[in-house]
């Protein structure tokens, strides 16, 4: 195709990427703040600046753009590209009208998609998954998100949710309550937007490390951890145990070949991969062999080549 550029974006609860793609390679990307506490739509501006931005500093004609690919967290009706429920990050985006702001403002089509789905299509397509039929990615980070492709084909169902919830297994019946209303699932028990509330109300914690840290994240409760400190320790062990539970579980639902891990947690994928590793052929029931646990090899930017997979396969 002559026209063979793509904008594309993810939408993350903590930071906004944008980027400009082409046959499967990245030719340039920005990140801002997203501040999804405050919604979608008064970031949409800043989005509109730096994506023209991109264009004029790459020397792109608008022509030569194909479509633009949409990442964003949450439950997406990607055939009628439209956000149908999100979990307490750009609350107003299910009343927004993407297509049209795409249209108004460069004339192009949109292609939308759940964040973790547009990762694991950019990892199957771009990275360790690619040549598999049957992949799993379970992503960390604010959240956590999942996505199979099952058989070559990207498992969505029929309400556009299959393979996407894995935050929300429940993993501990006696758990606090997720944003999401039910009572332990994994991203409660084990993901950045709650693991500070966890820290302070743990046995220890003003004796701890911890406790002097400006921010309370799986970096500092990590490199914490390294330095000996006993509620980091057993912070990390924690999270390890929540996440070998939710690959378990993905494994046992989905049946892949290989179980890809990405997002920001994977600055410690030295300490967490073989651990996983470890867990999954200890528990995960596969009397066919042991699947393979790996890192994510585009850990920033899986989504945004996933998305920009999307606009060309439209």
């Amino acid at each position: 195709m002559n026209n063979n550029i793509a904008i594309v974006m993810d939408l993350g609860g903590t930071k906004i990427k944008l980027g400009l793609a082409e046959n499967g390679n990245m030719l340039c990307t920005k990140e801002m703040d997203a501040y999804s506490q405050h919604g979608l739509s008064v970031r949409l501006p800043f989005i509109q600046h730096c994506i023209d931005e991109m264009l004029r500093q790459q020397g792109i004609d608008i022509h030569k753009v194909f479509g633009m690919g949409i990442s964003i967290p949450g439950i997406v009706d990607s055939k009628k590209k439209k956000i149908l429920s999100i979990d307490n990050k750009f609350n107003d985006a299910p009343q927004l009208d993407l297509s049209a702001w795409a249209k108004q403002n460069w004339n192009i089509p949109i292609q939308l998609e759940n964040d973790a789905r547009c990762a694991l299509i950019g990892e199957w397509q771009y990275g360790k998954g690619k040549g598999c039929d049957n992949v799993v990615i379970m992503t960390i980070g604010t959240g956590v998100g999942s996505s199979a492709v099952i058989e070559g084909k990207v498992l969505r169902g029929k309400h556009f949710q299959a393979g996407c919830l894995g935050g929300h297994f429940t993993i501990n019946i006696h758990g606090q309550r997720c944003n999401c209303g039910n009572y332990g699932c994994v991203e409660v028990e084990a993901s950045t937007w709650n693991i500070a509330r966890i820290a302070k109300v743990s046995k220890g914690f003003a004796e701890s490390a911890l406790a002097a840290e400006d921010a309370i994240d799986f970096e500092s409760i990590f490199r914490c951890a390294a330095n000996g400190d006993a509620l980091a320790m057993q912070l990390r062990e924690e999270c390890i145990n929540v996440w070998s539970a939710c690959a378990v579980n993905l494994i046992h639902a989905y049946d892949p070949e290989i179980l890809i891990v990405s997002g920001g947690v994977m600055r410690s994928a030295d300490y967490i991969i073989p651990r996983l590793q470890q867990k999954v052929a200890e528990y995960a029931w596969t009397p066919w062999g042991e699947v393979k646990v790996e890192k994510a090899q585009n850990i920033n930017t899986a989504a945004l080549l996933g998305a920009a997979y999307l606009v060309y396969q439209s």
